[in-house]
């Protein structure tokens, strides 16, 4: 992920203080916060940036967003400046609740306005929705994209829509209306927040995937895939089931082997395994690893790892070499001790192995 000062540096926010002067606002604070910016996060950069905004365009939304509207004449108006921006614009304009989203709609394009569309949904869901969803006939893929992104329940490094993780229900309209949209990056958003669905309401998901796999296009199983990633994962037989991988397939499974059983932090878990179809038509496959990592108290914690799937046809074998690394990450913390190695396939554990990890 870029730097803060990748994404909203000093530079940028004198852009956007350049902008805002040639459409006809005083741009004192937003030139002071270009001058301010060191050391601060990225939320930090936006907030600051936001208040600068409020502090130098009208106090009156209309006024506000006649500023606005002028800015989005330059080209240079673009970026990441346009963060702040959006969120200038929820700060100023839930109380002209419809005018201030079409201005979001309009934003969008030049960067997004995923976030600020969040103060409207959590202050008046219906409402905001009420307004969002004609955003799926729009023209423009950007916007019919904010009408998906926006409303995703667990946006990542965005708030949380907790009506929407409760029942996502009064969103589905939305999806329903995009996941066959002619945008792949429109379509992206729809899998991402099936996913998000998924992980509060899986029983909804595999649902929603199942009816738009009644009425696909040449698209609809990619986007089913990808928004049921999380079930798969977690073994779902029937999110499994929809995708065609049956749990009662006839196949063989010798393995996991591990290379060595013994393990130097900062070495590689090297492992194998076959596959045999013992049945009398194609099989349909999919393989996911599961480490049991050893935790401070001495218990184990699974972290499931996706592998790969493939059709086997009657009396093949599929062999599977693996290396995984164990090495220092950023969201983990290692303990030395015996973990073990399980392979799921097609959501049923099929072998396992334990392999000891020296610090």
């Amino acid at each position: 992920m870029p730097t803060a000062d990748e994404m909203l540096s000093s530079n940028a926010v004198k852009q956007l203080s350049e902008c805002l002067r040639g459409a006809g606002a005083r741009a004192a604070s937003v030139d002071s916060a270009s001058g301010v910016l060191a050391d601060k996060s990225f939320s930090e950069r936006v907030a600051l940036v936001r208040d600068a905004i409020l502090d130098d365009l009208p106090a009156d939304f209309p006024s506000f967003e006649t500023v606005i509207e002028s800015a989005l004449t330059d080209p240079a108006f673009n970026g990441w400046m346009i963060m702040p921006v959006t969120e200038a614009v929820a700060a100023r304009g839930l109380q002209e609740f419809e005018s201030a989203l079409k201005l979001l709609a309009q934003l969008t394009p030049r960067l997004t306005a995923e976030t600020a569309v969040r103060h409207f949904l959590n202050a008046d869901l219906y409402r905001a929705l009420g307004v969002i969803v004609t955003w799926t006939e729009h023209g423009d893929p950007h916007v019919r994209r904010l009408a998906s992104e926006g409303t995703r329940p667990r946006l990542p490094w965005a708030a949380r829509i907790p009506a929407l993780m409760a029942d996502p229900s009064p969103a589905l309209p939305i999806l329903d209306a995009l996941y066959r949209d002619s945008s792949e990056y429109v379509r992206r958003s729809v899998a991402n927040h099936l996913n998000d669905i998924s992980k509060d309401h899986p029983q909804v998901a595999v649902e929603t995937a199942a009816r738009w796999l009644a009425e696909p296009d040449g698209n609809t199983l990619k986007t089913v895939r990808h928004g049921l990633r999380s079930r798969i994962k977690a073994g779902d037989l029937g999110a499994l089931s929809l995708l065609g991988f049956s749990s009662d397939v006839e196949i063989d499974v010798v393995g996991p082997a591990v290379d060595e059983d013994v393990i130097h932090f900062g070495e590689a878990l090297e492992f194998s395994f076959t596959i045999t179809n013992r049945g009398n038509s194609d099989a349909s496959i999919a393989v996911d690893y599961i480490i049991h990592h050893v935790k401070a108290n001495g218990s184990r914690s699974p972290k499931v790892f996706k592998l790969s799937s493939r059709t086997v046809a009657p009396g093949d074998m599929w062999s599977v070499r693996r290396r995984h690394p164990m090495r220092p990450i950023s969201t983990r913390r290692y303990y030395p001790g015996a973990h073990l190695l399980e392979l799921q396939v097609n959501g049923t554990s099929r072998g396992s192995q334990e392999f000891t990890l020296v610090m």
